[in-house]
């Protein structure tokens, strides 16, 4: 029996049933494991990046500086599949027990690792756990917490990055000078245990049982990998352009969107309304957001002088808008997933113009402040909206496949976009004077954000007339 129909909930009285579930007893185990292990992964992600100058000084491994990120990606999109996979066939519980413990141990071995080449392979332990951990909580989510509360808990999620976001990076530099940056990995191993514990009770009873009537779906594991390969492909050609590169990223794409098509829900890159749209959002949202935000600090150190201090500070004031977005959309019951969605477009798109507007020397610097505060709290809402949607719009013998999707169409976005802002950038600018290339590239990511808040606002109407 799940936690969802467990009778000491079912007998509560009305007015305990108003509150929220997620710290009631029947949940709170699971609660606090569940933000537990997300602040952890939070954590890795936003510390390793201050930390990594010095590992690859100390292990001779500079030419090998970028891949440590690249190869966690891929590694990620490879379990994130097969973490959606097994989630539909065998249950949540598989799954999330065997990619807690693998991306512990990607933490001990990076932290041990006496040269380079262990380091990446730790990366890819580390993706490929960190990337299998998002699928099952999804689905669990789904399975433990009550409908109403599920945009709650996913709102929590988003809240679990702020404290990383705002001193992650800080704590991971002080480790690094005052003790060593072995203790940025080893230091949080035994945590993501400890949250495996606080889970394990729900996961056991909530998520060893398969869904009932899960497809068949040949050829999906040959698609994640090829989904590893080209993501590996694209961002190589994105860091080394010339004509070699542009040849082999094309070659990457194409691979890329063969796969897609097997690991996406049908009809998601013909933005069909229901869940392939809310996929497809997630994919144009990441990517618009994320390959504007890559540019923000160049454009505020280079084009208005600022310290690269001040020049982080846009970031950490996106990062809190996020979580305040996450925090509305589960107060906003009387608007739909779609019209949220929307809403979030438009808030990137308004964002990525104060971008463009400060590109140029005379541009007021301060607006970005603003703006990406705006994006951030945009992010919150849809990209939130985005798994509420899909999971409340999927059968339960599908909601591993489609949480997959949503995170492979968030890595796509992400790696296509980032990319596409490199080639932009160098080829009509340079690191120096980055503006012409920073105000074509927001150009295009408005017009790819309007284009998907026109796709989901109509796929909103579709539904309400019943077509």
């Amino acid at each position: 029996m799940s936690a969802s129909t467990d009778p000491k909930v079912t007998r509560e009285s009305p007015r305990r049933r108003r509150r929220s579930s997620l710290w009631i007893p029947p949940y709170r185990s699971f609660t606090i494991g569940l933000l537990l292990v997300v602040t952890l992964v939070a954590f890795e992600a936003m510390g390793v990046a201050t930390a990594l100058p010095t590992i690859a000084s100390e292990l001779d491994g500079q030419r090998w500086y970028s891949w440590s990120f690249t190869l966690f990606m891929a590694a990620s999109a490879v379990g994130t599949v097969l973490a959606g996979r097994l989630a539909d066939h065998r249950g949540p519980a598989l799954p999330l027990l065997l990619a807690l413990p693998l991306f512990a141990a990607g933490l001990v071995l990076a932290g041990a690792a006496p040269n380079m080449p262990v380091l990446l392979a730790a990366r890819a332990l580390q993706g490929m756990g960190g990337g299998s951990v998002a699928v099952p909580l999804y689905v669990l989510i789904a399975r433990v917490y009550p409908e109403r509360d599920r945009p709650r808990a996913f709102g929590a999620m988003s809240a679990a990055w702020v404290v990383p976001a705002l001193v992650g990076p800080a704590v991971s530099g002080l480790i690094t000078e005052y003790l060593h940056w072995r203790w940025v990995f080893l230091g949080l191993a035994p945590l993501v245990l400890l949250g495996t514990v606080f889970l394990a009770s729900t996961v056991l009873s909530s998520g060893s049982e398969r869904a009932e009537g899960a497809q068949q779906r040949p050829g999906l594991v040959p698609a994640a990998l090829g989904a590893g390969v080209g993501t590996l492909g694209v961002n190589w050609a994105a860091q080394h352009p010339g004509a070699v590169s542009a040849v082999l990223g094309t070659l990457a794409a194409v691979l890329l969107w063969r796969c897609f098509r097997v690991l996406l829900p049908a009809g998601t890159l013909r933005a069909r309304p229901g869940v392939p749209v809310l996929v497809l959002a997630r994919g144009l949202l990441a990517g618009v957001f994320f390959a504007a935000e890559a540019f923000v600090p160049l454009v505020l150190t280079v084009v208005h002088g600022y310290s690269p201090a001040l020049a982080g500070v846009p970031l950490t004031l996106g990062s809190l808008g996020w979580s305040l977005g996450a925090f509305l959309q589960s107060r906003w019951e009387r608007i739909s997933r779609e019209g949220m969605v929307a809403l979030g477009f438009l808030l990137v798109v308004a964002a990525v113009a104060g971008v463009g507007a400060i590109a140029p020397s005379w541009g007021p610097g301060w607006l970005v402040l603003l703006s990406w505060s705006l994006g951030g709290a945009g992010m919150g809402i849809a990209i939130t909206s985005t798994a509420v949607g899909v999971l409340g719009r999927s059968e339960e013998s599908a909601r591993g496949f489609n949480s997959a999707a949503l995170q492979l169409s968030d890595m796509l976005g992400q790696a296509l976009l980032i990319g596409l802002g490199g080639v932009l950038v160098n080829l009509l600018s340079d690191a120096g004077d980055p503006t012409a290339g920073v105000l074509v590239l927001s150009a295009t990511l408005i017009v790819i954000g309007l284009t998907g808040a026109r796709l989901v606002i109509r796929s909103g109407r579709t539904i309400l007339d019943g077509r």
